[in-house]
């Protein structure tokens, strides 16, 4: 469960901000307005390798603010959602219109202890589940693309539109791992 305000506004902690599902959504598909979302996310694995080479694995598990992700743990984030990415297509397509159950990306930050896990395997383990999952998006159909789920917190959502909203994730957390580990002039 996402936590939220008394007025039922999304709280997301990463960036300090009331957001609703709505306004969580318009802003993640901006990231790739006018990109190719396949393009966008088939390069996604070699930027992630491309930004950690040669920092210290200390520093990249070190959090810029203590209420904010480390860059390891933005990565064992973007591991995680791409395996959830992946079961979320596969069960629309299996069956079109289920139910799609949202999930809290911070206590999976804790429970999934990811300030432990090693960055390179976290890019590895998203670069394989990844490419796995662009094979099936190559291999559909144009019907297929317009089947959909209805997401819990955000409603009916397209194959199409979630490849639109992951290649949006990615630009969104490549653009917060280079803010983390570029100096501050």
């Amino acid at each position: 469960m996402v936590p939220r305000s008394p007025a039922g506004v999304r709280l997301d902690y990463k960036y300090q901000m009331p957001e609703t599902a709505q306004q969580y959504t318009q802003r993640i598909v901006a990231n790739a307005q006018g990109l190719d979302p396949i393009k966008v996310q088939s390069a996604t694995p070699k930027k992630l390798a491309r930004l950690i080479q040669g920092i210290p694995p200390a520093k990249l598990r070190k959090r810029p603010a203590p209420e904010k992700w480390s860059v390891a743990e933005i990565l064992a984030h973007l591991s995680d959602v791409e395996i959830v990415v992946g079961w979320r297509m596969r069960s629309i397509l299996g069956s079109p219109g289920m139910p799609v159950a949202a999930f809290d990306q911070n206590a999976w930050v804790i429970a999934g202890h990811y300030e432990k896990r090693d960055p390179k395997k976290s890019i590895e383990l998203q670069r394989t589940v990844r490419e796995a999952n662009l094979a099936l998006l190559k291999s559909l159909s144009p019907d297929q693309w317009k089947q959909f789920g209805q997401h819990a917190e955000r409603g009916q959502e397209s194959i199409e539109h979630i490849v639109r909203m992951i290649a949006g994730h990615d630009i969104n957390h490549i653009s917060q791992i280079e803010r983390i580990l570029t100096p501050a002039r």
